[in-house]
């Protein structure tokens, strides 16, 4: 019996592909009435409010839904061949950070019907940062900082996706780019770009002038502040370098990332 069977036989899909496993959910390629498709069995609470934001969104922006109950997900499957890591890590970054605040436009955009209830708001989703703030200082006490200083005053307040990187934005051919694994999140919506500056990876992210080029980017087309975006990127990330220590990672690139970020603030 593998996770999978019960939607498999509910839903009537075919299995396409080997099921992949993170650390959060179980996915498997399916064929759903000819369709390519993903199938998606979460193992953490919080992964099913994704959902939710997936059925608001109705594919605008994100991939559509096609069924779904309390314990499963079955969107569609981008099968294009393009890929914004290899876009960035291949000398197109310009392009991919483009497509990223393209999709966040998009996702951003007003809806006709009302958002998802049980939406999280910014302060607590960075209160696990507070207690590293005061352990380790340094760092974490500067985004600490810059957090409570954006969150005093939050600006144009929309659903997130919450975890808007490379890797969540995939090229599904003539429907165009479509996020998948959203949060369930509201707020600044400066702070869903703020991730895209540590990813797709170090080598990537840390080259020579590319967060300045990145975040002149950002700014230019989304439409933010610049000075506003450095401080999103500095807090979060050391929020994501937070949540590193809790994992007994090491948190070195996001902890060079907020450094990288705060010397263009200090730049003015």
């Amino acid at each position: 019996m593998t996770p999978f069977d019960l939607h498999i036989a509910r839903w009537t899909l075919v299995p396409d592909g080997a099921p992949i496993h993170t650390h959060s959910s179980d996915l498997l390629p399916v064929r759903y009435r000819d369709t390519p498709a993903m199938l998606k069995i979460p193992r953490e609470p919080e992964e099913r409010y994704g959902a939710a934001m997936m059925r608001w969104w109705d594919g605008d922006g994100a991939a559509r839904v096609l069924a779904w109950d309390d314990d499963a997900l079955l969107i569609e499957r981008a099968c294009g061949p393009r890929s914004l890591k290899q876009m960035a890590r291949h000398g197109d970054d310009d392009e991919a950070t483009r497509i990223l605040c393209t999709t966040a436009a998009r996702l951003h955009a007003p809806r006709a019907t009302p958002s998802p209830p049980n939406l999280l708001g910014l302060q607590p989703w960075f209160a696990e940062l507070a207690p590293y703030a005061n352990s380790h200082g340094g760092p974490f006490a500067l985004a600490w900082d810059n957090a409570c200083a954006l969150l005093a005053e939050p600006r144009e307040v929309v659903p997130l996706h919450g975890d808007l990187h490379h890797e969540n934005v995939l090229d599904a051919g003539e429907r165009g780019w479509i996020a998948i694994d959203p949060k369930r999140l509201i707020g600044e919506r400066g702070f869903d770009f703020a991730c895209l500056f540590t990813d797709p990876d170090e080598a990537t992210a840390l080259v020579p002038g590319r967060l300045a080029r990145r975040a002149d980017l950002v700014a230019q087309t989304a439409g933010l502040e610049r000075r506003r975006l450095l401080q999103w990127i500095v807090a979060f990330t050391g929020l994501s370098a937070a949540w590193y220590l809790m994992d007994g990672e090491s948190p070195d690139k996001e902890i060079a990332v907020i450094e990288l970020a705060n010397a263009e603030l200090l730049r003015g």
